[in-house]
């Protein structure tokens, strides 16, 4: 199994901009000789955009049979449920990943797989706390349908939750995506649910830490596995 050391800028353009302003309000009060406390704030908050807007290298195992996880933070939910209707898909139940995201993770989104986007949509919707189960089907999401390598279709999607309040996505129909690939972000606490055929056994455990773009959620030649089998092997 090979891997791909994905280069990234250390923070991703979006945070750019933020960051500017942040500074630019701290040198204009720091010129007005506010009180000190008041510029201290603005260059703290300045670095804390930067960080939340980081964009770390990853590693990811360049395998078609392989999974990978497309948010850091706890997986909160592990299921079996029918794809998104929008998708149009057959109407049978897949396993279902939910990682969520809090303000302190990563929040740069990466494609679980090789393949190319077959389907892309973005629906309004409320602003729960990301990690409730209602939130798949009520918050603010966008949904990616995808043709992987290995001849399979799977789905993920971006969810708004309870503080993120956009959801961004740099990829269209058509796209073709490396596995491990940031294809967007959720900005300030928000989740990502995976979709991939039920036949295909689940790697993690609820609860656990994911890493984008490296920890693998599911193993197409593992299927007749059981979770125990597969981490007994590790």
């Amino acid at each position: 199994m090979s891997k791909q050391n994905n280069k990234r800028h250390f923070i991703h353009p979006e945070g750019w901009k933020f960051a500017g302003i942040l500074f630019i309000t701290s040198m204009i009060l720091l010129f007005l000789s506010m009180p000190t406390a008041l510029v201290t704030t603005g260059f703290l908050l300045t670095f804390f955009v930067l960080w939340f807007f980081r964009d770390p290298e990853r590693d990811t195992p360049q395998d078609l049979n392989l999974i990978i996880s497309s948010a850091d933070g706890k997986v909160c939910l592990i299921d079996e449920a029918y794809p998104p209707e929008e998708l149009s898909m057959e109407a049978e139940k897949m396993k279902r990943i939910c990682v969520f995201m809090n303000v302190f993770d990563v929040h740069v989104n990466r494609s679980p797989m090789l393949g190319k986007i077959f389907y892309k949509n973005y629906i309004p919707g409320s602003f729960f706390n990301a990690s409730l189960d209602k939130a798949s089907t009520e918050n603010e999401r966008l949904i990616l349908g995808m043709e992987t390598e290995n001849g399979k279709k799977i789905a993920f999607v971006q969810i708004a939750g309870l503080v993120a309040r956009r959801i961004i996505c740099d990829v269209g129909i058509g796209s073709l995506l490396k596995a491990g690939e940031v294809f967007g972000l959720i900005r300030f606490g928000s989740r990502v649910d995976i979709y991939f055929p039920s036949d295909v056994s689940v790697m993690v455990l609820k609860g656990q830490k994911m890493i984008a773009g490296e920890t693998i959620i599911g193993d197409f030649t593992k299927s007749s596995k059981s979770v125990k089998e597969y981490l007994d092997e590790k």
